[in-house]
């Protein structure tokens, strides 16, 4: 008999780990695809966007997420994560719709707002989902891979849109390119559909039985569900909201938000703008305008996105064998060493592969540490019986970040230039580094679980 926190991984782990990691791919793709429908948008108007409309647009996905991240988090830890976890894939495939039907930027604004209220609540149930099903020894690894996912989306989503541009570069299609996210989520119900509710919260609710059939069904009629291994409490949670605020729950929320926070305005405000950031800065030299000059600086993107990927490789190799803190701190670190490198490029006007190697510096230790370690985090600090919440809540806080970053990213471009968005963003990122240094140490003494 294999119990379910001992056992060793088998093929239903996988596929647990692949379904509760779309939103994590969705999240990413839909930064990308908001950076390349703004500059294709001041196309079509035949005016450029003002900073505000710019990081609206940019940041209303990110709202959404910061909104449904708690919020279908609490619900979930209250009434079970399979209903949510079903509805937020449909909530975006709604809302792409209706932003690919109405072609208006008041109604994308609306739709990006939904989204992200889906993948927001998808974020908090995905970390529930694999944190209570993988082993314990392969808990944290399982969610750094989940984390990592994410590469697909920022790189893929980049990839299809330069594809697409590239065959019709036509500003029009702007609305079309939505539609990605639109068959992500169909895709994500799809997978959803036989799934089944958490083992480890129905344990908690006294629910035995039904925990054992929901074992058995993901791993197999040898699986077992050690009663031992959780508290039972039928009354739900037993910390009140306003109790996730206060003493050390809010050391909890400082470690496992704020972090979160700058991490979000490095990988979104340097993502979403991240086209027309290689404009500012120059990189594109052939000279071109109009939808060709959008389409090299997609393609640039692309290929500047793709080393997220050998980021998040480096992560996964250290995430069970270093100190989480020393990684959350020393990314943050180095990638603000890379900004500081890319400031110095632009102006001593150094060739534009130092430019290039510098954004490779930052994406790379950046999802090495603060983007992979912030997601892990919340599983380590918060007990089963607030998972989801906690979970929802450092979502909520980090995406605050990410909202901020955005929205203040072309305002801070057109007030002051790329100098001043790189030198905002390299002081958040030592921010961040000092940060994690300083509260890690008293929420988790070890470093990792």
């Amino acid at each position: 008999m294999n119990y379910l926190l001992s056992m060793p991984l088998r093929r239903g782990h996988y596929r647990v780990l692949a379904v509760a990691s779309m939103e994590q791919v969705i999240g990413a793709a839909l930064s990308t695809l908001v950076g390349i429908i703004i500059p294709m948008l001041a196309l079509v108007n035949g005016v450029a966007m003002s900073g505000f409309e710019q990081g609206l647009t940019g940041a209303a996905g990110l709202i959404g997420i910061s909104v449904g991240a708690p919020v279908i988090g609490r619900l979930g830890d209250k009434y079970g994560y399979l209903g949510l976890f079903r509805l937020c894939p449909v909530v975006m495939v709604a809302a792409s719709l209706l932003v690919y039907f109405t072609a208006s930027p008041v109604w994308l604004i609306i739709g990006l707002f939904l989204i992200g209220l889906g993948v927001g609540g998808g974020y908090s149930l995905d970390t529930a989902y694999i944190s209570e099903i993988m082993p314990t020894k392969w808990k944290l690894l399982m969610l750094g891979v989940a984390k990592a996912s994410c590469a697909i989306g920022f790189f893929g989503a980049a990839g299809i849109c330069w594809w697409i541009l590239s065959r019709d570069p036509s500003p029009e299609l702007w609305n079309s390119l939505i539609l990605i996210i639109g068959a992500l989520g169909l895709l994500t119900f799809l997978m959803r559909i036989p799934f089944r509710q958490s083992p480890i919260w129905l344990l908690t609710q006294g629910r035995t039985s039904q925990a054992e059939s929901a074992a058995k069904y993901f791993l197999g009629q040898d699986v077992e569900v050690k009663q031992s291994a959780v508290p039972h409490t039928p009354a739900g949670p037993k910390t009140s909201w306003a109790d996730m605020f206060r003493g050390g729950n809010l050391k909890k929320v400082i470690f496992s938000g704020v972090p979160w926070a700058c991490e979000g305005v490095g990988v979104y405000g340097v993502g979403v703008f991240l086209p027309l950031l290689v404009m500012a800065l120059g990189i594109d030299t052939s000279h071109a305008t109009g939808m060709a000059k959008v389409l090299n600086s997609v393609e640039l993107t692309t290929v500047i996105n793709f080393f997220i990927v050998p980021g998040f490789v480096l992560g996964l190799l250290l995430v069970r064998r270093r100190d989480h803190v020393w990684m959350l701190t020393w990314g943050f670190v180095v990638a603000g060493a890379g900004l500081a490198l890319l400031l110095a490029a632009y102006l001593l006007h150094w060739p534009v592969w130092v430019s290039i190697a510098a954004f490779v510096v930052f994406e790379v230790f950046l999802n090495a540490g603060p983007h992979l370690v912030t997601f892990i985090i919340p599983a380590q600090v918060y007990s089963v019986e607030e998972r989801a919440a906690g979970s929802g809540i450092a979502s909520m806080v980090g995406k605050i970040g990410a909202i901020l970053g955005v929205f203040f990213m072309p305002v801070l471009l057109k007030a002051g230039g790329i100098t001043l968005v790189l030198i905002v963003c390299i002081a958040v990122m030592f921010a961040g580094a000092g940060i994690a240094a300083w509260y890690g140490p008293k929420v988790m003494p070890s470093g990792k679980q």
